[in-house]
């Protein structure tokens, strides 16, 4: 439907939504008895039942695993590491491991 470019297509989303908000309520339309309707809100339900079911099914083993293995092991305590050094006024260990000539 829309196609996100690489910049600035997060932010571009999130004012379009808006302005539509913003036109539904100019042109009548009162979002939050919408929003609050009994079939809209089965709809939700049925919608988040179905996330999480492809949460549970498909996607948490894998996430987590490079979250936890990955991400936390291998990035997170280098990060915090040279965040500490460059507060600290020490070289970080971009620094430290560049070949100097």
């Amino acid at each position: 439907m829309f196609e996100l470019n690489k910049r600035g297509g997060f932010i571009q989303m999130i004012i379009i939504v808006v302005i539509a908000l913003i036109a539904l309520g100019f042109s009548g339309f009162d979002v939050k008895n919408i929003i609050e309707s009994p079939l809209v809100q089965e709809n939700l339900d049925y919608v988040w039942g179905l996330v999480k079911i492809v949460w549970d099914d498909y996607l948490s083993e894998p996430i987590l695993y490079f979250w936890h293995n990955i991400f936390l092991e291998l990035f997170w305590d280098s990060f915090v590491d040279n965040i500490d050094r460059i507060k600290n006024g020490e070289p970080n260990d971009l620094q430290l491991n560049t070949p100097s000539v």
